[in-house]
């Protein structure tokens, strides 16, 4: 079953095409990071204007490089919730009409089952049930994924996510946008002991991080207005130790609490090098497998959606023209139900 992928819920236009959800045929997408840098941030005007200038031309080059024509698709899928309100409006009203024109059915992808399902396109080996943590600039979440269209959430954040408060700190210290990987590169060799920030603790698998987003950001602002140095690695080490703190003991607890021995991590922060780290060494000590998607798969990509939109069809989740963008829903509601 051949079904094109389509992912507009932020600043990527991305389309791809898949082969029975598991195999990937192309991958495009393309960024608008050049454009968003100038203001530390995503525009949300700015990204869905984006994305109506594009969105046809990659659909073709995603086909082309796929070697097919759009009469040898069988299904569209498209993410439909969450996301910026504008910019998921784009990729469903253009699948919308693709889907009609082609006469082919319209699937709709909650975004955070499309990043689980980078995981099966990595690792054709891997089925549910296992635990997931999702970590992006919008959501952090532990899920419990017990069938391909069947996720609940055993934990998550209850203010800011994980991915922003890395954003907004590299954005404050000058590093350029996204700032996810500067910050990242910048705490090598830094002391993760440097600064003493806090390891915000809530009931459960929640966790919390707007505590430790300010005090990060009191640190740099008292230097700026003292003119005094700041040690940035050894800032950016400091904070990271804190986030991975707060993310990997809590997802190993649930990992446990669940039974399943297998953990997958997805979404734009899994690209982190002291995560990853830290993942690994976690579950080598317990015997868990883990499934540490490949960089290319961890930020917004249309394989994803194609992949899990396999999976939506196959449970039967098909959508009409009556379907509409969602800019907040939890995963556990992902299955589209028409209103």
């Amino acid at each position: 079953m051949l079904i094109l992928g389509i992912e507009s819920s932020c600043d990527e236009t991305a389309i791809a095409v898949s082969r029975d959800g598991r195999e990937i045929l192309s991958n495009c997408v393309l960024s608008q990071i050049d454009m968003h840098t100038i203001y530390g941030g995503v525009v949300p005007e700015i990204a869905s204007r984006k994305h109506i200038e594009v969105i046809a031309a990659l659909a073709e080059q995603a086909l082309s490089e796929a070697n097919i024509t759009r009469k040898d698709l069988d299904a569209i899928a498209v993410t439909y919730a969450p996301g910026l309100i504008g910019a998921l409006l784009v990729g469903v009203n253009f699948a919308k009409a693709a889907a009609l024109a082609l006469n082919i059915p319209l699937i709709p992808v909650h975004h955070i089952r499309g990043h689980i399902a980078a995981n099966y396109i990595a690792f054709p080996e891997l089925e549910p049930p296992f635990v997931c943590l999702s970590i992006s600039g919008g959501n952090t979440l532990i899920l419990d994924v017990r069938d391909y269209t069947d996720t609940r959430v055993m934990g998550s954040t209850r203010d800011d996510a994980a991915g922003e408060c890395f954003d907004k700190i590299a954005r404050v210290l000058g590093m350029p946008y996204p700032g996810g990987k500067a910050l990242d590169d910048r705490s090598m060799g830094g002391n993760p002991n440097a600064h003493p920030l806090p390891r915000t603790k809530v009931s459960g698998y929640d966790m919390s991080f707007s505590g430790l987003k300010t005090a990060t950001l009191n640190i740099i602002h008292n230097a700026q207005q003292r003119e005094e140095p700041l040690d940035v690695p050894g800032l950016c080490a400091s904070f990271v130790s804190a986030v991975r703190d707060m993310l990997v003991p809590r997802t190993m607890e649930a990992l446990n609490a669940a039974g399943y021995g297998k953990l997958a991590v997805a979404g734009g922060v899994a690209a982190n090098s002291h995560i990853r780290n830290s993942f690994e060494q976690e579950c080598a000590k317990c015997g868990a497998a883990l499934y540490l998607p490949p960089l290319s798969l961890c930020g917004d990509n249309g394989a994803m959606i194609a992949c899990q939109g396999y999976y939506e069809y196959l449970a039967g989740n098909i959508a009409g023209q009556e379907l509409n963008a969602v800019a907040s829903l939890s995963p556990e509601k992902g299955s589209y139900e028409p209103k």
